[in-house]
C-alpha cells in the first residue's frame, strides 16, 4: 500500500468493513490509538450505515494531526474482525489558510493553533443547514464576502416562529408513527438507538464547508425549539449522541461546541445533565475544542472547569468588562438581538444600533455576535435559514474586523466613567470609542516620553482621518460632535 499523506490539522480517515447485523451503533465499539514517537492518543470511532445490500457496513475513525511526521495506528474493537488493525501515514506541513483550531489564549482572547491571533467576529444561522442545497448553496455564497469568521448552528432542526418546514433529514432512524424508542409532538417516532448517517454526512459537509471558508462551527448540540422530541431525549439517548457527534465531528479543525442555545429553557433538563454534557465531550474529544454554553434568562457557571469561555445573550454591552472579571475567560457576546424588522423586540434593532453593539463589545475587549431577521415571503430569514443578507450592519462589522485585526487583542484600560479607553500591555495601543456620545473635543493623556499618531474613526462612515502631527503628554484631540466616533492611537 501506498504511503498515506494528511497534512497538519487536517483529517486522517480509516474506514473498515465490518457487519452490518443486529445493531451496530450499540453492539460494537470501534476505535484506534495513534501514535507519533512517545505520544498516543486514543480516538473513538464510529459506524456511518450499511451498504445498499446490508451484507456489511462501513466503521470509521477520524482524526486530526497535529505534528508533522511519520504517524502509526492501532485499532481497537470488541469485534475481532475491526480489532488490530495496523497502518501508517505522514503528517505534511500545513496549507495556507489552514491555522489549526482555535483555542483560548492569555485569558481572554482566542488565538489558533500556530499562534495567529482569532477575532471572533460570529452569525448566527441557527438551521441553514437543514433547507436543503439551493439554499444552503447560496448561503455559502453569501458567507464567501460576508465578514464573519464564526457561525453558530444547530444539530437538530428547529421549530419556531418563521421556522415551520420539515428538514430534508432527521437524525434518527424513523419507525411507524404506532411505535417506535421516541417521539415529538407532531407524531414523529424515531429508534433512538439507531443514527441515521445520512444526516451526519450531510452535517459534515456544511462543516466542510465552512471550513473550507475559513469559518469556524460553532456546533449548537441542543436546543428547546423543537416539535420532533430532541429536546425531551432520555439521558442514555443524550449522552450517546453525544459520544457519536463528537466521535464524527472533532477531527475538524473548525469546530467549537455550543452545549446548548438557550439552555435555560431546557426544562426536561437540569443543571447536573449540563455538568454531565460538559464532561462527556470534554472526555470524547481528544482536540479540546472550545466548549460553551449560551443562555436566554440565566447564565450557566462559566467559571466551572470545563468551560473554555463564556457565551452569553445580552443586549447590555457596557457589562462586558463585568462578564470578563467575574469569569477570567474570553468573553463572546454570541447574542445581542438582530438587525430586522419582525414583530419580536429581539430581532428589529437598527443596523447603526447592531454596529454600535459590535463596537462596545470589541473595545470592551470582548467579542461579539451578528444576526438578521429582516422579514420575508417566503420565510427564509437569515438567522435561521440564511441565503443572503439584506442589513446595513455586515459592512460595518467588516470594517470593524479590519481594525481589530490591525492591532493587538484588546483589554480595558482604566479611564473616567464616561471615556470606554482600551489598550493593550505597554501602553502602545489604544482604541477609544465614544459610542453614542457625540463630544466635540476629549482630553487624553499619553505618556511623556513617547510619540503617538492618533486617528479619528467613524463607525458608521466607515472612514479613519488622520490627525497631523505626532501627540505625547495631555492632548485635546478634535472631534466631529457625532455619535459613533472612535480614535485609535498607535505609538510610533
Amino acid at each position: 500500500m501506498s504511503e498515506r499523506f494528511v497534512e497538519r490539522w487536517d483529517i486522517f480517515e480509516l474506514a473498515l468493513d465490518g457487519s452490518a447485523e443486529g445493531n451496530p451503533f450499540t453492539d460494537v465499539t470501534f476505535g484506534a490509538r495513534f501514535a507519533y514517537k512517545h505520544r498516543v492518543i486514543d480516538v473513538d470511532g464510529f459506524y456511518d450505515g450499511a451498504n445498499k445490500d446490508h451484507s456489511s457496513g462501513a466503521y470509521k475513525v477520524r482524526f486530526m494531526p497535529d505534528t508533522e511526521g511519520a504517524w502509526t495506528y492501532t485499532t481497537r474493537s470488541n469485534v475481532a474482525a475491526l480489532d488490530g488493525k495496523t497502518g501508517t501515514f505522514a503528517c505534511t506541513p500545513a496549507s495556507p489558510g489552514n491555522h489549526g483550531p482555535v483555542r483560548a489564549r492569555d485569558t481572554y482572547h482566542f488565538a489558533y493553533a500556530d499562534g495567529t491571533p482569532h477575532f471572533s467576529v460570529g452569525t448566527t444561522c441557527y438551521a441553514w443547514n437543514h433547507q436543503g442545497d439551493e439554499l444552503e448553496e447560496q448561503t455559502l455564497v453569501t458567507l464567501k464576502t460576508a465578514p464573519f469568521n464564526k457561525l453558530r448552528m444547530c444539530v437538530f432542526p428547529k421549530h419556531y416562529t418563521f421556522n415551520q418546514n420539515e428538514p430534508p433529514y432527521h437524525a434518527f432512524e424513523p419507525l411507524p408513527p404506532s411505535g417506535g424508542a421516541g417521539g415529538g409532538d407532531d407524531g414523529c417516532r424515531f429508534d433512538f438507538t439507531r443514527f441515521n448517517p445520512a444526516f451526519f454526512r450531510h452535517l459534515e459537509q456544511r462543516v466542510g464547508d465552512l471550513r473550507d471558508l475559513g469559518i469556524e462551527a460553532d456546533i449548537i448540540l441542543f436546543h428547546p425549539y423543537d416539535r420532533w422530541g430532541y429536546s425531551t431525549m432520555p439521558a442514555e439517548v443524550d449522552d450517546r449522541y453525544l459520544r457519536y457527534v463528537v466521535a464524527r465531528l472533532a477531527a475538524y479543525r473548525n469546530v467549537w461546541w455550543s452545549m446548548a442555545n438557550e439552555f435555560d429553557l431546557m426544562r426536561a433538563k437540569t443543571e447536573q445533565d449540563w455538568d454531565r454534557f460538559f464532561q462527556i465531550v470534554q472526555e470524547s474529544d481528544p482536540y479540546q475544542h472550545l466548549r460553551s454554553v449560551h443562555n436566554c434568562r440565566v447564565f450557566y457557571d462559566h467559571n466551572k472547569p470545563w468551560v473554555t469561555h463564556c457565551s452569553i445573550q445580552r443586549s447590555e454591552l457596557n457589562q462586558v468588562n463585568q462578564w470578563r472579571a467575574l469569569y477570567k475567560k474570553p468573553v463572546v457576546v454570541d447574542e445581542c438581538c438582530y438587525e430586522g424588522d419582525i414583530p419580536n423586540n429581539w430581532g428589529n434593532i437598527t443596523a447603526q444600533e447592531m454596529a454600535h453593539r459590535f463596537w462596545e463589545g470589541f473595545s470592551r475587549g470582548g467579542y461579539v455576535g451578528h444576526g438578521e431577521t429582516y422579514l420575508h415571503p417566503d420565510d427564509v430569514l437569515w438567522w435561521s435559514k440564511g441565503g443572503v443578507l439584506h442589513g446595513d450592519s455586515p459592512a460595518r462589522i467588516a470594517f470593524l474586523r479590519e481594525i481589530m485585526e490591525q492591532g493587538p487583542p484588546i483589554d480595558p484600560r482604566g479611564g473616567s466613567w464616561d471615556l470606554n479607553q482600551s489598550a493593550n500591555t505597554g501602553d502602545s495601543y489604544r482604541l477609544i470609542y465614544f459610542g453614542i456620545n457625540r463630544p466635540a473635543y476629549k482630553d487624553i493623556t499619553l505618556p511623556e516620553n513617547a510619540a503617538y499618531t492618533i486617528e479619528v474613526i467613524d463607525a458608521w462612515e466607515m472612514t479613519i482621518t488622520p490627525l497631523e502631527g505626532v501627540f505625547s503628554g495631555k492632548c485635546r484631540v478634535p472631534l466631529p460632535a457625532k455619535p459613533y466616533i472612535a480614535l485609535r492611537v498607535r505609538r510610533q
